[in-house]
């Protein structure tokens, strides 16, 4: 029999990084770490809060997962608390412990579905509660609220800072949230023309509701476009069209000269370097404007230099280049395809994307060399 066959029993989860397998489990440790610590150190058992097992698997959804519609806040406190009623509930009618088990986690899932609100470790929940009839004694339906939904609360809290804390997003953005410009339009990566109702439907043809919001089709979708536009450019590269005659600023440069070198050359960034030449980091227009104070309420280029001035006169030590500069934009080098490149640009998250090599800055790819690039494409073509 050839391997091949097999191929059903092979991981369908693609291979992820191990900075990504650490995040994700010290995640875990943490919310769960942070649950215990307060119960012990508040000595709330007395009141019905104590860890359960369901609470490990919520962890999983919580920490590794978090884009899951399964592991959002709502799915996860709701769909833990309905379980543990429909458990309560269970127990109360059926005295026979096999059969109780069976039916109070069917019960489970149903009310979950029903309530817009599946979390898997529901039924784990749900299963606790109808193998430990006693729970449902001592504590009744109370053991919705202490300890599955307060626990569950704590979890949810401390994966949103988590997720924060580590560049992640959680809770998933929805298809009606602003931009993360505040307006009304979605990022360019998302505009595809299809509406909520429309993507909705593809989720329900292929039975994916459960496992992709809406939020990720569209963005699936659109990046997946963008990496054909870019594809179709051909194998160009950031080497080749990257902007080579650089105008950088020192990690100690006073801001009213980034201004004015700002003002100078037209730029909307500028690298950052050390002394002795390595990169540190990009300074974008938009960190003196966020600088300003109330009173530089005109956001011309021309006021930039004023700004900065202004910013330094309300302070003793003026203010450094490496005070507001960026060190978490995404990096090239000059093999770096721009198809790789593409995506990122295009969200309007970022401006330009440095070239190192041996984490010295060679060059730079602004959004206009990377427009340049597409249309010059697309005429050999």
């Amino acid at each position: 029999m050839k391997l091949r066959n097999f191929r059903a029993l092979y991981p369908a989860i693609p291979a992820s990084t191990h900075k990504e397998a650490i995040r994700a489990g010290l995640g875990a440790l943490i919310g769960l770490g942070i649950a215990g610590f307060l119960l012990s150190f508040l000595d709330l058992q007395g009141a019905g809060l104590y860890l359960i097992a369901p609470f490990g698997a919520s962890s999983v959804l919580l920490f590794a997962v978090p884009n899951s519609p399964l592991a959002q806040p709502w799915s996860a406190i709701v769909g833990n608390s309905v379980a543990a009623l429909a458990g309560v509930a269970v127990c109360y009618v059926i005295p026979d412990p096999v059969l109780r088990v069976a039916v109070a986690v069917g019960l489970a899932i149903t009310v979950m579905i029903v309530a817009r609100a599946v979390h898997p470790p529901g039924g784990a929940v749900a299963m606790v509660v109808a193998m430990n009839p006693d729970i449902a004694t001592e504590l009744g339906f109370r053991f919705a609220l202490t300890p599955v939904a307060a626990i569950t609360a704590i979890l949810v809290l401390t994966a949103v800072l988590y997720a924060r804390a580590t560049g992640r997003k959680y809770p998933l953005r929805h298809f009606d949230d602003k931009s993360p410009f505040q307006t009304a339009d979605r990022s360019p990566i998302e505009r595809l023309g299809l509406d909520e109702g429309e993507l909705n439907s593809i989720l329900q043809q292929y039975r994916q509701s459960l496992n992709l919001g809406v939020e990720d089709l569209a963005r699936l979708i659109g990046a997946a476009e963008f990496q054909v536009a870019a594809h179709r450019a051909g194998p160009i590269t950031a080497g080749q069209i990257m902007s080579r005659d650089l105008v950088t600023v020192n990690a100690k440069t006073p801001l009213n000269e980034v201004a004015d070198l700002f003002r100078r050359h037209g730029f909307t960034s500028l690298p950052v370097i050390e002394d002795d030449g390595r990169f540190i980091g990009v300074i974008f227009q938009i960190h003196l404007i966020r600088r300003a104070t109330e009173d530089a309420l005109r956001l011309d280029r021309g006021l930039l230099a004023s700004m900065a001035r202004l910013i330094d006169r309300r302070r003793n030590v003026p203010i450094r280049a490496i005070e507001i500069m960026s060190v978490t934009e995404p990096r090239a080098t000059a093999n770096t395809p721009i198809a790789a490149l593409l995506p990122l640009m295009a969200d309007g998250a970022c401006d330009a994307v440095p070239v190192l090599e041996d984490h010295r800055i060679i060059g730079i790819v602004t959004r206009t060399d990377l427009i340049a690039a597409l249309a010059h494409a697309g005429l050999k073509g």
